[in-house]
């Protein structure tokens, strides 16, 4: 996989909606991965025995309108979540201008490390509800896939929860693979 400075942000403008409000979620188990309600991160870690970050690209920018249109300025990660090599999630993650200011270090030294890591363990980040969505890939997101070596054909599905720091939200948005959906759905994986 190539990726260059050219290549990010992958990430695109898409509709997330409450698990009760979605007309069809998927069958379980992709379902339960897609609603549970702890860390992503320590369950991927449990269905594998290398789990990897491979990060494509951070950097502030501006947000997409409708992901946060009160703030000019974003930090903006975009990473894969491996299992034993084979790419499982696109992470999406979206840092408020005012909240990088009080916690610059906290993120920009993540490195190759997960962020749940930090959210789910630091005792600083309240999780929100899981939004979910089911979309077919904008053309970055789908060259990525391709790159991959998996089918941007098939439909995705996501999740995005909000984080809440000292009266301040980031988003964290986490798009299935089709290679994941694949394995999750054939193996029954929960």
């Amino acid at each position: 996989m190539s990726v260059t400075k050219l290549s990010f942000p992958y990430g695109e403008s898409l509709h997330w909606y409450a698990a009760d409000k979605i007309p069809h979620l998927p069958p379980s188990p992709l379902k339960d991965w897609l609603l549970a309600p702890g860390s992503l991160t320590q369950k991927l870690k449990s269905h594998c025995g290398q789990f990897e970050v491979k990060v494509l690209g951070e950097d502030i920018l501006s947000p997409f309108a409708n992901e946060m249109p009160q703030q000019k300025q974003a930090w903006i990660r975009e990473v894969l979540l491996c299992l034993d090599g084979l790419p499982w999630v696109f992470a999406r993650t979206l840092v408020p201008g005012s909240m990088l200011d009080n916690a610059q270090s906290d993120f920009l030294t993540l490195g190759n490390r997960p962020l749940g890591e930090l959210l789910f363990n630091s005792g600083e980040f309240i999780p929100g509800k899981i939004e979910v969505g089911q979309f077919n890939a904008c053309s970055t997101l789908a060259k990525l896939i391709e790159s991959l070596h998996q089918s941007s054909e098939h439909t995705l599905w996501g999740r995005r929860r909000y984080f809440s720091h000292n009266e301040q939200q980031l988003i964290v948005s986490e798009i299935f693979l089709p290679a994941a959906q694949r394995l999750i759905e054939q193996h029954k994986l929960e």
